[in-house]
């Protein structure tokens, strides 16, 4: 795609404007006939007819031929052109990055997942996330003309529109957004993690045409995503979804927010690993205890998750309380939002039943059995893979929502 026509097709004019209307409905449509288009546009045959025409010519639509219909004459269906650029996605863990990219339809080209990287908050850590973006374009052997955004998933306060972060990586006066594109040298933007993590489920996972949905991230640290009438909620600066940091426990657990009695501080993947250190070093056992003897310091979220999986029994029941605490304040928020689905994401929910099953029960316990029998609760269907789908996704669709 040409740098002349993309800056044409991000203008503000009206012409540019139903244009990008029109890459929407097909992002998240699909395929569609010029008169499904105009239906749902509500605009004129005649009119989108020319759109089209004209998009196909500058290579953002491709004509996919006739479609089979019963009767009458066969319509032609019209969709993105998969060639026509393409999209990175950086997903930030706490000790490694997921990269994908995608092509214009929405395709992912390639991944490659668990690049070794420390995220830590220090101008060298944002170096070399720099530089692990800039060799992931190099290997994909890809135009870098073509490659149209990159969406950086950062955990914390950011504000999408604005393209700061005021919890990671906040070292100068400058959007950092503006900042990583310079180093990296490709469009830039940025955006909460866990609201990545909600659009790629809602993209690619297991929505199936819900409009009102929660999406809880239970990581190292807890937030969630929330949909509301198939659009993501972001607040008035992009701050919606800092559910670890409700005041809930009245106890002298210091949160890394810098206040206590956080529900993140006794419902979190952190909470699980204090707790888990905590109670071996009172004499109780796991298959881990000998590994935390010798070196405690280094244990992962992921080996005690293995640890559940394996039926260590002390894991099983540290995840099943915070299952039930967390249980609890999800309550709260069908009660609230009234949703239609309720989704566990992040690295607990990949402990399965074990934590699932204790969410619903303290669900049912405590919200009004109006409200939850509307709302559907599961696991994350792209589990470990939602961040970096979404941040694919919404490096596209940032640049064509009005």
């Amino acid at each position: 795609m040409k740098q002349e026509l993309l800056k044409e097709l991000t203008s503000g004019s009206k012409n540019a404007l139903l244009k990008r209307k029109i890459i929407a409905h097909y992002i998240y449509n699909g395929s569609s006939t010029i008169n499904d288009l105009a239906k749902e546009l509500d605009l004129s045959v005649p009119t989108v007819t020319k759109f089209i025409n004209e998009m196909c010519e500058d290579g953002y639509i491709n004509d996919y031929g006739k479609l089979e219909t019963s009767s009458g004459r066969h319509p032609n269906l019209y969709g993105l052109n998969p060639e026509s650029g393409y999209f990175i996605g950086v997903d930030i863990k706490r000790f490694g990055i997921n990269i994908g990219l995608i092509n214009f339809k929405g395709d992912m080209v390639e991944m490659k997942t668990d690049i070794p990287y420390s995220f830590e908050n220090t101008q060298a850590a944002l170096e070399e996330l720099c530089r692990l973006v800039r060799a992931f374009v190099q290997e994909a052997e890809i135009d870098v003309q073509k490659i149209l955004n990159i969406c950086i998933n950062i955990s914390g306060r950011v504000n999408p529109e604005s393209g700061y972060s005021f919890s990671r990586f906040n070292f100068s006066e400058r959007p950092l957004a503006e900042i990583l594109t310079e180093k990296i040298g490709c469009p830039v933007c940025i955006d909460n993690d866990t609201r990545a993590m909600t659009y790629g489920e809602h993209m690619r996972g297991c929505v199936k045409g819900e409009k009102d949905i929660i999406f809880v991230n239970v990581s190292w640290g807890l937030g969630i995503g929330i949909i509301i009438d198939g659009k993501i909620y972001v607040g008035k600066s992009g701050f919606a979804g800092e559910f670890g940091h409700v005041n809930v426990f009245d106890n002298e657990i210091l949160c890394h927010c810098g206040k206590k009695g956080c529900l993140e501080t006794e419902a979190s993947g952190s909470a699980l690993h204090r707790i888990l250190l905590e109670r071996i070093a009172n004499g109780e056992k796991s298959i881990l205890s000998e590994r935390i003897k010798k070196e405690k310091d280094s244990l992962s979220l992921n080996e005690i998750i293995e640890a559940v999986n394996k039926e260590d029994l002390l894991c099983i029941e540290i995840v099943e309380e915070i299952g039930q605490k967390l249980g609890r304040q999800i309550a709260g928020l069908v009660s609230i939002f009234n949703p239609e689905l309720v989704i566990i994401g992040g690295v607990l929910s990949l402990t399965g039943d074990y934590i699932l099953q204790p969410i619903k029960t303290a669900i049912k316990k405590y919200s009004l059995n109006l409200i939850n029998k509307d709302a559907t609760v599961t696991l994350s269907k792209l589990k470990d893979k939602a961040g970096v789908n979404g941040a694919c996704m919404l490096a596209r669709s940032r640049m064509f929502e009005s």
